[in-house]
């Protein structure tokens, strides 16, 4: 799904991610975290607000992320989502 571009400071924008697995593997888990150099707060649709660069565990393929700007500047998040491979 396209992602916004611009929003405003107090403004959320959602992102709707799908995690594309290659095969299904025994024990396998998943994290996710962000990276962020601006203000701002990434958060779950079940409400678990993130911490830049805290691991947290991921288990459903799909789901919406909530990104919430706390700054008039330009921001550019990077989410990583790693198995435990």
């Amino acid at each position: 799904m396209p992602v916004q571009k611009r929003i405003s400071v107090g403004e959320t924008a959602e992102i709707r991610c799908t995690l594309v697995r290659e095969g299904r593997y025994d024990g396998a888990r998943y994290t996710i975290r962000y990276f962020q150099r601006r203000r701002g707060e990434l958060r779950t649709d079940d409400g678990t607000v993130f911490l830049p660069n805290d691991r947290y565990p991921l288990d459903r393929e799909v789901f919406r992320l909530y990104y919430t700007s706390r700054s008039d500047d330009q921001q550019t998040i990077d989410v990583y989502v790693e198995d435990n491979t």
